[in-house]
């Protein structure tokens, strides 16, 4: 029969232990891990805007590439649409949509508000006017919001956005219009440089007249908003100051 030297027990009761060791870890690290499952789905679910539940690890950032826009359900957007062309973006009283030079108009304070994922509607906080493009591409000043109202919103290279219309859209050989084309092409809110605006089927997505730097207002713009907001007869008064000023620039 053959013996076993006592090296070669020493040896397997080493190996038994380290065995045994292994196992004890593998066991703890499968508890930590259960452990941490556990705790991320009873807090994987957060409050989200207007007491909705939602998982923070389904948002995405907002740069394109289709993840949900951060300010989707927050407040209101206060910012001014700044043109490529060098205009910004105005909604006036009277439902004219154009482009200025000027830096502070308060025509170019705009309300920028997430309807939907990547849907905005576009109002002028000082006009009370909604921007619209009706079914043949024009822009205008809407006083209730309604379909036409909605605008899609891209986030492009070098911080540009582009602003489609929901509704209205060049459609490849649609039957009975008069536009037709080999594929379909989204009409875009466009400022050319005269600041006019252009109509949503002379438009193209790489064109400078339909990209927009949304900015951040200055301080001075920030003080026409507060008392504007605070200020109920300037709110009350303000119609009317601005079409007196009109038929003073217009006696001039």
């Amino acid at each position: 029969m053959a013996t076993v030297s006592p090296s070669s027990l020493q040896y397997f009761g080493h190996a038994t232990m380290v065995i045994i060791w292994i196992l004890l870890l593998s066991c703890f690290d499968l508890g930590r891990q259960v452990s941490w499952a556990k705790t991320l789905s009873g807090t994987a679910k957060v409050p989200c805007a207007r007491g909705k539940l939602c998982d923070p690890r389904l948002r995405r950032d907002a740069a394109g590439r289709g993840g949900v826009y951060e300010h989707l359900g927050g407040a209101p957007r206060h910012r001014k649409l700044y043109c490529a062309t060098k205009y910004h973006l105005q909604i006036h009283l009277n439902g004219k949509i154009n482009g200025t030079l000027e830096k502070n108009s308060v025509f170019s304070i705009l309300e920028i508000t997430a309807v939907d994922v990547g849907i905005v509607a576009i109002k002028g906080l000082f006009s009370g006017r909604y921007l619209a493009m009706n079914k043949r591409g024009r822009l205008y000043a809407s006083e209730t919001y309604n379909p036409e109202c909605e605008f899609v919103e891209r986030i492009h290279e070098l911080g540009y956005n582009t602003y489609a219309s929901r509704l209205h859209r060049t459609v490849p050989n649609g039957a009975g219009t008069k536009r037709k084309a080999s594929a379909e092409r989204l009409w875009y809110l466009s400022i050319n440089g005269k600041g006019r605006p252009r109509r949503g089927f002379k438009t193209r997505r790489t064109q400078k007249s339909s990209l927009f730097l949304p900015r951040v207002l200055d301080n001075k713009d920030h003080d026409a908003v507060r008392i504007f907001h605070t200020n109920v007869k300037h709110r009350e008064t303000f119609p009317k100051s601005q079409k007196n000023n009109r038929r003073q620039r217009r006696g001039h």
